[in-house]
């Protein structure tokens, strides 16, 4: 009976995926036990096949022949690599959700994240990552989007909240994330649930 090669296995998968993918050893528990695949991961990074961003996170390379460069990864893709890796539930807050929700094109100088994990920071180039814990009722049992939307309208304010804000939002979500939105919203504060029933209207 032949060994299964992990190496391969992962290298495969690793090829199968996007550029600019970035992932840690727990995405492949399915392929082997943790040590195995960091094993696989080092011989991939020596090989230059992936590059690490940060210690037992890599990405796979995403080069731009008009910069002359490989493209820094997102940083909200190696803030939830890192979550996933913990297993940690995170949503973007502050400065980080208006700029993934679009409503403001500022990029953040922190990305930061509220978590239900360990108050964390991390750096790479010049980008650095902040998770900040969390009661689990700001995001635990709450889709992806209305996570977002909650911690969009925190960080704006009650009295910031305009029309053309509501109408963003509203663009920026499908008709059954709204519907989700407004069942999973009731238990937020007071104030944030009442702009999203006027979001989802």
């Amino acid at each position: 009976m032949s060994r299964p090669n992990y190496l391969q296995a992962v290298k495969k998968r690793i090829e199968a995926a996007p550029n600019g993918f970035v992932f840690v050893a727990a995405d492949f528990a399915d392929v082997a036990e943790t040590q195995r695949i960091s094993d696989c991961l080092y011989r991939l990074e020596k090989e230059k096949i992936i590059l690490r961003v940060l210690f037992g996170v890599y990405y796979k390379p995403e080069y731009s022949s008009l910069l002359g460069e490989y493209i820094a990864p997102a940083p909200d893709a190696v803030a939830h690599a890192i979550a996933r890796n913990f297993g940690w539930t995170i949503v973007p807050c502050g400065d980080t959700a208006l700029n993934l929700l679009g409503l403001s094109k500022q990029v953040p100088a922190v990305w930061s994240y509220v978590s239900d994990g360990a108050y964390k920071e991390y750096s790479f180039d010049s980008t650095t990552i902040k998770f900040k814990r969390t009661t689990n009722k700001e995001i635990s049992k709450l889709s992806p989007k209305t996570a977002l939307v909650i911690q969009a309208i925190k960080a704006l304010g009650k009295e910031h909240v305009t029309d053309e804000i509501i109408e963003k939002i509203r663009s920026e979500t499908s008709a059954g994330e709204r519907t989700t939105m407004r069942k999973e919203a009731q238990y937020a504060t007071a104030w944030i649930y009442g702009i999203i029933k006027v979001i989802c209207r």
